[in-house]
């Protein structure tokens, strides 16, 4: 197995990300098929686990924590996350983590989070009322949590807000990053912000949700030319093995299969090269189907509306390419005069743009898709939703 060192503590590359846990066929979380993985991870060197509040609707945590009770609890790490980007009418971390405490069944977090500071959330995170940064500092001082982090998909001036805010108490950032993010999403911008600050990364995402396992006939034709006895999902690995302010490379495995794969990528292997990571992006231009926008904002100063028509260009570029969580959540924070909804179509924007982009009409596509998408609110109640009926069945059996 790969390590690294991080926080002081030497860290398997590959971490396991328990948010897509392998599920029995009721849709529970299928805990002898979790033992085995688990048993397998830890046997070739995995040390990392990364769980949170919400996963599973509530079931994650508890069952991650099981399957690590049989190993000695010094042979590894457990990550777990406080919600406050969930859309709620009280935040009480202390009340949240006593209960996380209690259903991982330690006694201290080895890593911990703040789940998802974005746009919308930032308030949350940095509200007085709340106090949510401070408590906690303080149990990281009381030795209940011995590394403090969060995780993020706000744009990078919020990620450098919240930076500026925490004032040195971040030890490590989660993004989502992988070779089509890296421009898509801004991750590119990112990475750098946190490397500039001495921040290690945690990539989160690094298969898009399984969407780079599976590419196209072409292209998978491509890779095993280069790489005949490597899996798709391994190109993507070792894209970001390449970078090396990656520290621990999360992936969300649902079978004893995928954690096999995974291992075997991050236990060594020829290190990819950097014309094979030049193909990789290539092969990300082609799946974008996205408008030329180059952010020069030119289009920006004669808008009416004072829309920042770059961002928007670049939600369209990143909804266009599939149904984004990160999109939704963005607009839930934008206020409703500066949506695509707000342009006014009189054209200013496409006639100075050197693109020649139909501005009006990619913001008419990007304000229906956007009519037609959940809101993150929506999400946050779905959810909770399918974990209040999960809970039951759970305890009816």
């Amino acid at each position: 197995m790969l390590y690294n060192e991080a926080c002081g503590e030497k860290l398997s590359r590959l971490g396991f990300g328990c948010m897509r846990l392998p599920l029995t066929a009721d849709k529970a979380i299928d805990e002898a098929e979790l033992q085995r993985m688990v048993g397998y991870a830890v046997a070739q060197g995995v040390n990392y686990f990364d769980t949170a509040y919400p996963y599973h609707g509530g079931m994650s945590e508890i069952a991650i924590g099981k399957a690590l009770k049989r190993y000695p609890r010094d042979s590894w790490y457990l990550a777990s996350k406080y919600p406050g980007h969930q859309i709620a009418e009280r935040y009480d971390p202390a009340e949240v983590f006593e209960e996380q405490m209690k259903k991982c069944g330690v006694e201290y977090f080895d890593f911990y989070l703040l789940h998802n500071v974005y746009e919308n959330s930032f308030g949350v995170y940095t509200d007085p009322k709340w106090g949510i940064l401070d408590y906690f500092k303080r149990q990281k001082r009381l030795g209940r949590i011995r590394h403090l982090g969060f995780s993020c998909h706000a744009r990078p001036d919020t990620l450098e807000r919240f930076l500026d805010y925490a004032d040195g108490a971040m030890e490590f950032c989660q993004i989502q990053m992988n070779y089509l993010d890296w421009s898509l999403q801004d991750a590119k911008a990112k990475y750098d912000l946190l490397t500039a600050r001495n921040i290690p990364v945690w990539v989160m995402e690094p298969l898009r949700g399984g969407r780079l396992a599976a590419l196209d006939e072409a292209d998978e034709a491509r890779l095993k030319a280069l790489r005949p006895s490597e899996s798709i999902a391994a190109w993507s690995f070792r894209w970001l093995q390449r970078l090396d302010n990656v520290k621990v490379v999360l992936s969300g495995m649902s079978t004893y299969d995928q954690m096999v794969d995974n291992v075997a990528t991050f236990s060594g292997g020829r290190e990819q090269s950097g014309a094979e990571a030049a193909l990789l992006e290539q092969i990300a231009e082609g799946m974008k189907d996205a408008l030329p926008c180059t952010r020069c904002r030119y289009c920006c100063d004669g808008c009416p509306m004072g829309l920042d028509i770059p961002m928007l260009i670049h939600a369209y570029n990143d909804v266009k390419f599939a149904q984004s969580m990160t999109v939704a959540m963005q607009f839930d924070a934008l206020p409703e005069d500066k949506r695509p909804s707000a342009c006014v179509a009189c054209g200013a924007c496409a006639a100075v743009c050197p693109q020649k982009i139909d501005i009006p009409a990619a913001l008419a596509e990007l304000s229906e898709r956007l009519a037609n998408t959940p809101s993150w609110a929506e999400l946050c109640r779905q959810r909770e939703a399918a974990a209040r009926a999960l809970k039951a069945r759970e305890e009816k059996a």
